[in-house]
């Protein structure tokens, strides 16, 4: 399991460097345009995720999300020692992946953001945009109708939900720890990650009730 943990790892960094980076970018060349920001951040998560799902989907699956593979252990297409060190992977690698990102742009290594992200709306956003990326990821056919479909909803569901779509519990943790653009107060971190598992869990209820478990793995 060391190439698939490996895997799981580099992909939950990459994706997190790229959301935080990106925002903190986005932020300093939109001058105070929070439009212009959120599209460039937007622009350069959903490319490199795009990117990450083809280049580790042979090796681990490309999860990246222990939301994800939550679903598939429910799924019955890995076991749960596997899901257990992915999750692990995930929370490590997304953590690491804020703290690249504070290193590219020179700033303080670990931060404690103070960015609120509070309410039903933001919860409720959370569950609509974790349940879909659910249903989108696991109804692709292939690695390669996965590499745009689950990027498309994510860009998608960046402007059209009121949380810009975290839909991943273990990179909520890791923009816990930036107190720049893509940040969310720690506080703030557990309501998005309990919205998170419960959109999971309606994926789930959607999926089988609409593929009758027909999922690819």
């Amino acid at each position: 399991m060391k190439r698939e943990t490996l895997a799981e790892f580099l992909g939950s960094l990459l994706l997190a460097a790229a959301v935080i980076g990106s925002g903190i970018m986005a932020e300093r060349l939109a001058d105070g345009n929070m439009a212009v920001a959120l599209l460039g951040n937007t622009a350069a998560t959903v490319t490199t995720l795009a990117v990450l799902i083809v280049m580790f989907t042979p090796v681990s699956g490309a999860h990246f999300n222990p939301a994800v593979t939550l679903i598939a252990l429910m799924l019955k297409k890995i076991s749960p020692g596997r899901a257990g060190t992915y999750v692990i992977a995930q929370v490590v690698g997304c953590c690491a992946g804020a703290m690249l990102a504070h290193v590219m742009f020179e700033l303080p290594i670990v931060q404690v953001s103070s960015h609120e992200r509070l309410g039903l709306g933001q919860w409720t956003a959370e569950l609509v945009a974790t349940a879909g990326l659910v249903l989108v990821a696991f109804s692709s056919p292939s690695a390669k109708e996965a590499a745009w479909r689950v990027p498309a909803w994510i860009a998608g569901a960046y402007w059209f939900t009121a949380s810009t779509s975290f839909a991943n519990p273990a990179i909520t943790l890791g923009r816990s720890l930036t107190d720049t653009f893509s940040g969310i107060r720690p506080i703030d971190a557990p309501g998005f990650i309990i919205a998170e598992l419960a959109g999971a869990a309606v994926g789930l209820v959607l999926l089988r009730a609409l593929l009758h478990q027909r999922a690819p793995a």
